[in-house]
């Protein structure tokens, strides 16, 4: 910038345009904001000139909106967006080709497009403060920093693993295991173990781990499967969700060649989360929107009537079998009918949470105890919202020595974790 002011100083009469390719480099959110003019004087010819404007931070002076990154484009995109909407956190985009929106009940977020990869690098640098990416995406291109904070870490879709597969025939046709692939005589420092992957962090660092000394990665990306038919690699490291592509490539995953379990995760900025003005709230409520919604979505809420001696005789009868226990416990309400011309309460109602898995088994336990069941009332709630004293339930990575904002957040998941124990 003193160059630029240089220039000013010396010919009054200057002035500065930018130039048509300028806008492609201009970015007010980047630590290093690239500029290009085009300048004109009437003492001289014009000549371009490049400003390179460095150690500017303007994120914390001039960004107020917190920023939340979304996948742009795939599967991954599309069940966040569904996620969210059931939520009631619905991304409002003025059109589809936009890579910035908004979420109306969250009036001080922006919601920012982009490829994975670029969520995660973007966490970093500062330009987002909040993103939704697969764990895998994370931590490879995360690479271990401390400044991510995993703020939900299963959000229960995007299940994948990152696995190692190698030929089911051949030289491999009997190694079945991570071991027996490292004791292989064939591996050599001038012949080593060939790998094609795109986790260029997270695969050395899994084979070096795991003792396999005589290994090469070569990068690709898409159809890596291939490779060891094409002979440019021995073996392949990379997402595998059901398994069919590499059987009907002809591979096969080995025992112990998982280098982690992947879905979907909220991740944070830990510099936002201390310093950005409202994102601390913004993440507290995504999470507790999130976190009501996941709890719901596997619950059935049954209801049966029960005659009774008394409200806590139908209780104790319910209470003898622990699938009926519910989320803390069956709620017991005395039915009133008349009966010749008298209020009479012989019966109770009992309406009880159950697992979606365990549903039909708590059904017929509860005939079992006396409970008649009114197929109609079975029902799924929209959310189960939390205790009011703590209400976050999943993080990781948190540090000791934060800020008393932070550390408020963390004691509040921390809290809910003690608490959620009973609704398990």
């Amino acid at each position: 910038m003193a160059t630029l002011q240089a220039f000013f100083q010396q010919c009054p009469s200057l002035s500065a345009f930018p130039t048509s390719s300028s806008y492609n480099h201009l970015s007010p959110y980047s630590s290093q904001s690239l500029v290009k003019f085009r300048l004109y004087a009437s003492c001289q010819a014009s000549s371009p000139i490049t400003v390179v404007k460095e150690n500017t931070d303007l994120r914390t002076s001039e960004i107020t909106e917190v920023r939340l990154g979304l996948p742009s484009k795939g599967r991954l995109a599309a069940d966040t967006l569904d996620l969210l909407k059931v939520c009631q956190l619905s991304v409002r985009q003025a059109n589809p080709r936009q890579y910035v929106a908004d979420i109306p009940l969250l009036p001080n977020l922006e919601v920012w497009f982009q490829r994975p990869k670029d969520i995660v690098r973007k966490l970093l640098s500062g330009d987002l403060d909040l993103g939704i990416v697969g764990l895998d995406t994370v931590s490879e291109y995360g690479q271990g920093s401390e400044d991510l904070i995993i703020v939900h870490d299963a959000l229960e879709y995007g299940e994948c693993r990152l696995s190692l597969a190698i030929p089911r025939y051949g030289i491999f046709e009997n190694i079945n295991s991570l071991k027996e692939l490292a004791q292989m005589p064939q591996w050599t420092a001038e012949k080593p173990l060939r790998v094609a992957t795109g986790f260029t962090y997270l695969g050395p660092k899994f084979t070096k781990d795991n003792g396999l000394k005589h290994v090469t990665f070569s990068t690709a990306d898409g159809a890596l499967e291939a490779a060891p038919a094409m002979g440019i690699a021995d073996a392949i490291l990379d997402l595998v969700s059901s398994g069919t592509t590499l059987r009907e490539n002809n591979l096969k995953e080995i025992e112990g060649g998982v280098v982690l379990e992947s879905q979907a995760v909220l991740v944070a900025s830990r510099k936002a989360l201390t310093h950005r003005k409202g994102a601390l709230d913004i993440t507290h409520e995504m999470l507790e929107r999130l976190e009501a919604h996941l709890r719901a979505a596997g619950q059935f809420t049954v209801t049966a009537n029960m005659r009774g001696s008394s409200a806590e005789d139908v209780a104790e009868r319910i209470l003898s079998h622990k699938s009926l226990s519910g989320l803390q416990g069956p709620t017991v309400s005395p039915v009133f009918c008349k009966r010749d011309g008298r209020i009479s309460a012989d019966y109770y109602a009992i309406v009880v949470c159950v697992p979606k898995k365990s549903l039909y088994k708590s059904v017929q336990l509860l005939r079992a105890v006396g409970g008649i069941i009114p197929s109609q009332v079975i029902t799924v709630p929209d959310i189960i919202v939390p205790p009011e004293s703590g209400k976050l339930r999943r993080s990781a990575f948190w540090s000791a020595s934060t800020p008393s904002s932070l550390g408020l957040l963390i004691r509040a998941c921390r809290q809910y974790l003690m608490q959620a124990k009973c609704f398990r």
